[in-house]
Formats: structure tokens, C-alpha cells, sequence
């Protein structure tokens, strides 16, 4: 990974913009579901926007099944006969495919944000994830139509049913509520296939964040969720030992539901950062997790760590998240020679992850003494131009002291961690909320106490002062130009693309009670510091940016150190000076329709 990073930022370095090669689409395949009748494997491209199918036997693409949106997620029919694909972003898509015929048969459409496709025991019909609603909905194969809609944890990203049908588990990306109490963590919602009710929450330790996937044992007995493990309490003054950002697995019950304990799959000396995929091998004997910031996967032996489980006391139980080491002869680390694995499938003792930007499947065989790895690539692989680079750079621990962390670690996406952090750029025991990285090269000054001119600054002091490491700027330039490069999703709250009514009236409001004075379009911030008497302690008085309100929707919790949950918590509970513009004058309608309006930007 080092070699192919040093090439591509000497190839950039010798490029004008006018030699500059025509953009390439690559393929960025995030998902991939295995067919063990035809000895297929079905891999969902996102950057291409298509299915390839890659024959195991011959190690190569046979076709492709082209499609008018990115796929975000992948389930195949018991007979292999339909291949189910979700995608699209506002316009949520539902895809049939025949695999057989590599041809779409139908499309149905979904709410916003559709992933992790999981079909009912049945077979008659399909769960989906709609992250951005923070809600499951229910697709009735037959005819299309969604046919239940239940509100679950924040932003759902994975699913998985039991193996009798009768509970769906459904795991939250990052935490809910104010950053302020304890704990701030993700979520599992356990839930009654045939009623869609849910059962239970369970909540992972604080401090878990970014989670992507959830798989769970062969009996059903118990789930799996990777996710990242954040010390914030700490202040970021070193790394060693996963001082800032651990990498973590969870244990659940399903029946009961409970969290038995969560472990760290680092080793003591070496992070094993951004835990994704998770799988285990149909015999119960292996679990499998990839690690898309250190290019590599965590080999569990599951009977050995419930082994070493059952020697525990409940009190020990809850200490291991704080325990290095404790997976030493239970976790292998294996180097899978791809960059960026993220989903994984199983087949037999074979184990298939998605190189995201190595445009390839690595194939991780598990039947001999030890672990063997392949590669099967799915085209050729073009050099990065230099969004591209900085795109692999924010998602790659390897420039991270020890791979404890990436930039996604705590900027998911791009975005936030939803946790609290003090990383000393303004004082000492002051955290602050994570803010989403979206136009924050457009919207100088930066951070929350605006102590950073632009967000160049911040790149190059995050690489030094958070990573640890001394970079060489080209790097840094790199990765000025991924940032510049992310655009925002549109919100869930639009109607067809549109302002709804009430937003329409919201945007009178924004404009009366005085919003618009600090929050201008089309960036909708001043670029200011302002003093609203939010702050208290070594803040007391401190002056802090506005921020822009574009994806508001996705950035909470709110206030710099995010004690408001949403936004009329933040306009009503935590405004008693009523500094932050006359909200507080409006009736309940009047603040409905205002909120609207700002969720809808």
C-alpha cells in the first residue's frame, strides 16, 4: 500500500492540469453476495453503478448487469434464481435480477437511502434499511409495495434474520441523543419478524461508533457487530495502546436479548483499524472481519473465544473493552493484499471480500493449516488522479501512527462521529462535538472554536497532531481535494426533490425571526464567531463558528459540545437567552414549519 501511494503521489507530482488524464470510473465495490450452486459471485460496484458476475472456476468476470443508480446492497434468492439489489439515494430503488439471464426484471421504489437487503424466511419478502430515515421498511415481493415502515436506531445500515425467521437484528451506524451523557453508543434493535415489533435495544459500549455490519453465529444463538471503539474521554495526546480509537467486536445474546461483551481485535502494539464485514463460516468455526483502514481481517476461532468467555465473571465481562491483548491465540490478523476490504460473503471454508479501491475481490481460503489469500481482480486497475488519492488517503490507516486510526474514524463518510473530543487546538479538558467535514474547505475558519484559518490547516495539522505522523504535502493536497470533492445527499425531508409546504412556510419563518442573518444562503453560515452564552467552564465567553446548516439533517446531536438531541431542543431547552435568533416567539405550527425547512437544506 506504501509503494502504491508513493507511486501515485510521484504521478501526480509530475502532472500539469493540463496533462491531466481523463477521469476514470472506478469500480468501488462495497457488497458481494456467493452463490454455491453456480459457484458465482455476484459484486455490487458502486463508483461503476452495476453488478458484475465473477465466475470462481475460471477467477474471472463473465458479465456485467449495468444499472441507473449505485448499488448499495446485495441478497440472493435460496434457489440463487433472483438476485435482490438496493440503491439510489432520494430515489431509493429496489432491483430484481435474473442471474441467469444477467438482466434487470423488475424495479421497485423504495423510501431514501435503501441498504442491507434481507429476505424474510419465506422468501416473500425483503427488509430494508433505510439509513437516513432511521427506519426498516418491509417490501412485498409479489407486488412491490411496502407493506410496513418501523422506526429504529439511528441510521440502520445491516440486517440479519435468524436462522428460523423469527428475529431480525438490525444495527444503528452511530449513536443517538446528546454526546454529553453516558453512554454515547450504537445500537442493536432486536425485533419480531412476524409483527415488526421490537423487542429490544441493545446498547454497545460507550464509545461505539461507525458500525457497518452485523452477522450472526450458524445456530442464531448470538450476533457479531465490528465497529470502531472511541476512547473520547481521553484527551488526543498520544496513541499508543489505542489511546484515542480502538477496534472493537461486540457479543450479543439474541434470546434473551443482551450485550455479553465486546472485544478489541488491535493487538497491543498495531491497530486494526474500521472494522466492516463480518461473516462466519457455515460450520460455526471461524468468524471473519475485515478492517478497510489497515487492509486486512481479524480469523476469530469461535469455539475458543466462547471458551475463554466462559471463564469469565459478569464483572470481568465488562471490563474487556478496555483489554488489550485478550484475543491473543484466539485472532489471527491476515494481510488480505487488497485496499480497502469492506463487505464479505462466505462460501464453504472460502471467505470473498470487496477491495473498495483495489477494484478486486480478495479470497480468503481457511480449509488448510493456516490461512491462504488470492486475489481475483475484477478489471484493470488505473492509477488515482488526485481525488481519488485523497479519498484512499481519509480511509487508510497505514499513514496513521501504529493503524490505530483513519480520518473516517472519526469522520465516517465524512462526516460525524457524533461523539465529543478534546483535541487540545483550543485548551485543555474542553471537548467538542465532531463536525461533519462537508464544505469545510468552503467555510473558513475551521473547527468549532474557529482556531483553524481554513480547512487546508486542518488537514495538515489532523495528519500531524491526530495521526502522529509527518506526511509529505502532496498528501496533504490530496486530501484538501477529496474534501472539496464531497457533495451533500438531499434530504429525506424533501417531497420528490422538492420543499414540502410546510417547509415552504419554514423558510418564511427562517427569514422573520431572524436565521438568515447568520445563516445566508447558499452555504447558509456568515463565516463568523459568535458568542450565544452556550458555553460554560474553560469555555465561558468563547466565541464559535456558525456553522453551515446544509445536512443539517444527518449532523446531529447539536451545540459544540452536542448536549442537544435535535433542533427544537437546541432552539427551545437550550437557548434561555434566547440568543439564538427568535425561534422561541414562534407557535407550535410556526416551529414545525421552521424545522422542516432547516431539515430540508
Amino acid at each position: 500500500m506504501q509503494t502504491k501511494l508513493l507511486l501515485a503521489s510521484l504521478l501526480l507530482a509530475g502532472l500539469s492540469d493540463s496533462a491531466a488524464p481523463e477521469r476514470w470510473t472506478w469500480r468501488s465495490p462495497i457488497d458481494l453476495v456467493a452463490d454455491g450452486k453456480s459457484g458465482r459471485l455476484f459484486v455490487a460496484e458502486s463508483g461503476a453503478r452495476r453488478i458484475s458476475i465473477l465466475e470462481l472456476a475460471a477467477g474471472e468476470v463473465t458479465s456485467v448487469i449495468p444499472l441507473p443508480a449505485a448499488p448499495s446492497g446485495l441478497a440472493l434468492s435460496a434457489d440463487g434464481e433472483r438476485l435482490f439489489v438496493t440503491g439510489g439515494v432520494a430515489e431509493g430503488r429496489l432491483w430484481v435480477v435474473d442471474p441467469q439471464q444477467g438482466t434487470v426484471e423488475s424495479q421497485f421504489a423504495l423510501g431514501h437511502s435503501p441498504l442491507a437487503p434481507t429476505l424474510s424466511a419465506d422468501g416473500e419478502s425483503l427488509w430494508i434499511a433505510n439509513r437516513f430515515q432511521n427506519a426498516l421498511s418491509r417490501v412485498d415481493l409479489a407486488t412491490g409495495r411496502v407493506v410496513e415502515w418501523t422506526p429504529t436506531v439511528c441510521e440502520p445500515i445491516a440486517c440479519a434474520l435468524t436462522p428460523d425467521g423469527a428475529t431480525l437484528l438490525v444495527a444503528g451506524h452511530r449513536p443517538s441523543g446528546p454526546s454529553t451523557g453516558v453512554p454515547v453508543a450504537s445500537q442493536v434493535a432486536v425485533i419480531d419478524a412476524a409483527s415488526g415489533a421490537t423487542r429490544a435495544l441493545v446498547e454497545l459500549p460507550d464509545g461505539s461508533t461507525a458500525v457497518r455490519d452485523l452477522c450472526l453465529s450458524p445456530d442464531g444463538r448470538h450476533a457479531f457487530v465490528p465497529h470502531v471503539l472511541a476512547r473520547y474521554h481521553h484527551p488526543t495526546t498520544q496513541l499508543e495502546r489505542g489511546w484515542v480509537n480502538t477496534n472493537a467486536l461486540s457479543v450479543i445474546e439474541v434470546d434473551p436479548p443482551r450485550w455479553i461483551t465486546t472485544v478489541v481485535l488491535d493487538q497491543p502494539e498495531l491497530g486494526a483499524a474500521n472494522p466492516w464485514g463480518a461473516v462466519c463460516t457455515a460450520d460455526g468455526e471461524k468468524l471473519v472481519v475485515t478492517h478497510a483502514g489497515s487492509h486486512c481481517a481479524s480469523v476469530v476461532d469461535l469455539p475458543l473465544l466462547f471458551e475463554r468467555l466462559a471463564e469469565l465473571d459478569p464483572e470481568e465481562l465488562a471490563e474487556l473493552p478496555a483489554r488489550l491483548g485478550f484475543l491473543q491465540g484466539v485472532r489471527q490478523r491476515v494481510d488480505l493484499g487488497c485496499t480497502g476490504p469492506r463487505g464479505v460473503a462466505v462460501l464453504g471454508q472460502r471467505v470473498f471480500a470487496a477491495g473498495y479501491f483495489s477494484d478486486g475481490v480478495a479470497c480468503l481460503d481457511l480449509s488448510g493449516e493456516g490461512p491462504s489469500v488470492g486475489s481475483l481482480p475484477l478489471g484493470p486497475l488505473a492509477p488515482p488522479d488526485e481525488e481519488r488519492l485523497g479519498e484512499i488517503l481519509f480511509h487508510d490507516a497505514k499513514i496513521c501512527f501504529q493503524e490505530w486510526q483513519s480520518c473516517a474514524s472519526c469522520h465516517p463518510d465524512g462526516r460525524t462521529d457524533g461523539l465529543n473530543w478534546d483535541l487540545l487546538n483550543d485548551g485543555f479538558g474542553n471537548p467538542k462535538n465532531t463536525k461533519s467535514l462537508l464544505l469545510s474547505h468552503a467555510t473558513p475558519p475551521s473547527m468549532v472554536s474557529g482556531v483553524r484559518p481554513d480547512g487546508e490547516s486542518c488537514v495538515r495539522a489532523g495528519l500531524r497532531h491526530i495521526h502522529f505522523a509527518l506526511r509529505p504535502d502532496e498528501e496533504a493536497h490530496a486530501l484538501d481535494v477529496y474534501l472539496r470533492s464531497l457533495e451533500p445527499a438531499p434530504s429525506p425531508h424533501l417531497v420528490a426533490g422538492e420543499l414540502s409546504s410546510a417547509a415552504r412556510q419554514g423558510r418564511v419563518w427562517f427569514e422573520a425571526v431572524g436565521c438568515i442573518e447568520c445563516h445566508p444562503a447558499p452555504l447558509f453560515t456568515d463565516l463568523k464567531l459568535h458568542d450565544l452564552a452556550h458555553t460554560s467552564g474553560l469555555d465561558e465567553g468563547r466565541r464559535l463558528d456558525t456553522p453551515t446548516l446544509v445536512e443539517t439533517w444527518r449532523t446531529g446531536p447539536y451545540l459544540h459540545d452536542g448536549r442537544a438531541a435535535d433542533l427544537r431542543q437546541m432552539l427551545l431547552k437550550h437557548d434561555p437567552e434566547g440568543r439564538h435568533g427568535g425561534a422561541r416567539d414562534l407557535d407550535e405550527t410556526q416551529l414545525e414549519e421552521l424545522l422542516a425547512y432547516v431539515l430540508s437544506l
